[in-house]
């Protein structure tokens, strides 16, 4: 049995012993920064060049592609204004009694247009001159002013 004894009097001393602090309070350990602080400065140095020559780099790429750049620029806002364009008609299309409005709306307009412009002959030549001076003022010609 002794030899119980003397494992658990080992194990008490050995928790002691480890609970003992030798160190002196308020003590700071040196610092080993300097090592460090010359690799960040390794690191950054390409870096801050780069963002140095950033604003060049970009003037230049936006100089040698300046059209291509505006024709996707035109397409992507195109692809956006169709999209917002189909969700609008679409929300628009969702309340009640406003679709069967506009039908209404769309049908009694277009009588009204039929009636003044296309039923008699008279009406349906200043149509034509109408549109005839339309196109010379969008175009820039002068063949509105023969007909």
């Amino acid at each position: 049995m002794e030899p119980n004894i003397q494992s658990s009097e080992t194990e008490t001393q050995a928790p002691q012993s480890a609970q003992i602090n030798t160190e002196s309070s308020g003590a700071i350990s040196p610092a080993t920064a300097p090592a460090s602080g010359q690799e960040w400065q390794e690191w950054l140095e390409p870096v801050s060049d780069f963002l140095a020559k950033l604003p060049d780099y970009l003037g230049k790429f936006f100089s040698d592609y300046k059209q291509p750049l505006i024709t996707v620029g035109l397409i992507v806002a195109g692809i956006i204004t169709v999209k917002l364009t189909l969700a609008l008609l679409s929300a628009i299309n969702d309340v009640p009694l406003l679709a069967p409005v506009f039908e209404l709306v769309g049908i009694a307009y277009t009588g009204w247009f039929v009636y003044r412009y296309l039923l008699q002959s008279k009406t349906r030549s200043e149509l034509v001159q109408e549109f005839n001076t339309l196109k010379a003022e969008v175009l820039g010609g002068s063949e509105g002013k023969k007909g």
